[in-house]
């Protein structure tokens, strides 16, 4: 059983371990953290490296809060925001044409839990890669199991990936970017995707 926590259009590391597990566990019961991959993913613009943060609100104001109970902010209009900014960075690409209108729906459905979005997304990766990979979901919160990959979901933690590169919309401008979005592999080498998750080796530090 491999756990991990659902994020936003994940990194190319959280896929490869997904693709190379057998049993894949969602932590639901985990207190939400700022800066961390549940609520924001990074992709290749023009500039280099790019941010898509969703906004987010909670329901209480005091205690923790948990990563289920986080609510989006739909008062700042960031769908349309980020749609934007991945057809201005992927239109060239080999393969955004053909997972465009299927990102349309989930940039057009009013959400209100960030859950809802992540898994969304999920089901969108694994439907694109063709990937038969089921889910369950904690019913409460684990301390110790032997594959843990929770931390994938920390922006800043000390992760190394090895993988192979591949050509990306702007690597003549800033070079080789890693482990952005699933997005920009997916749009890069569409079905192909998987050949490079099969060899990717993840290290936690």
């Amino acid at each position: 059983m491999a756990l991990f926590i659902p994020t936003y259009f994940a990194p190319i590391s959280q896929y490869a371990a997904i693709y190379q597990s057998d049993k894949i566990v969602f932590e639901f019961h985990d207190n939400f953290q700022k800066q961390t991959y549940r609520n924001r993913c990074y992709i290749y613009g023009a500039n280099g490296r790019l941010s898509l943060s969703i906004p987010v609100k909670h329901k209480t104001n005091d205690g923790r809060k948990k990563t289920k109970d986080t609510l989006v902010e739909n008062d700042f209009p960031w769908q349309q925001q980020h749609l934007k900014s991945l057809q201005t960075a992927y239109r060239s690409s080999p393969f955004f044409e053909f997972f465009e209108d299927d990102l349309n729906t989930i940039f057009s459905k009013k959400y209100k839990y960030l859950h809802d979005v992540n898994l969304d997304t999920h089901n969108f990766i694994t439907d694109a890669l063709e990937l038969n990979t089921d889910y369950s979901r904690t019913e409460e919160y684990s301390l110790e199991i032997d594959d843990d990959f929770r931390q994938l979901a920390i922006a800043k933690k000390g992760i190394s990936i090895e993988m192979d590169t591949y050509v990306q919309m702007f690597d003549d401008k800033h070079g080789f970017l890693p482990n952005l979005s699933i997005l920009d592999l997916l749009f890069m080498e569409g079905r192909n995707s998987i050949s490079f998750l099969e060899k990717i080796s993840v290290n936690l530090k």
